[in-house]
């Protein structure tokens, strides 16, 4: 897997940080990152906030960076794409930069959404 099967949308279901809580759910939109050959640029929406990530994947392992004002990075997601997957779902771990108890770090599952040819 490469930044191209990156490329396109993403559901992330990140797990709940407590027991009883629900799991919270987002869309990544990724295409291919103006500057860097190698990597994808783009937006994930989350509880109606709009965040800037970009990143790549390299040997299977993903890394992307998020940032609520364009300039810090306020997350990031580590993962590993899920052998058999085809490349369509990746596990791993959102990490919030700044954690409180309500947004800690949370396990997540992205699973890459079909698009119409």
């Amino acid at each position: 897997m490469d930044h191209q099967h990156l490329q396109g949308q993403w559901r992330a279901e990140l797990q709940a940080p407590a027991p009883g809580d629900k799991p919270t759910t987002a869309t990544l939109q990724l295409g291919p990152h103006p500057e860097l050959a190698q990597s994808v640029r783009g937006t994930v929406v989350r509880g109606g906030t709009t965040a800037q990530v970009s990143g790549d994947v390299d040997g299977g392992d993903l890394t992307l960076e998020e940032s609520i004002n364009g300039t810090n990075i306020s997350a990031t997601w580590t993962g590993q794409v899920v052998d058999g997957s085809c490349g369509k779902e990746i596990r791993g771990t959102w990490n919030n930069a700044h954690p409180t108890p309500t947004t800690p770090s949370a396990p997540f599952v992205l699973r890459k959404q079909a698009a119409w040819q």
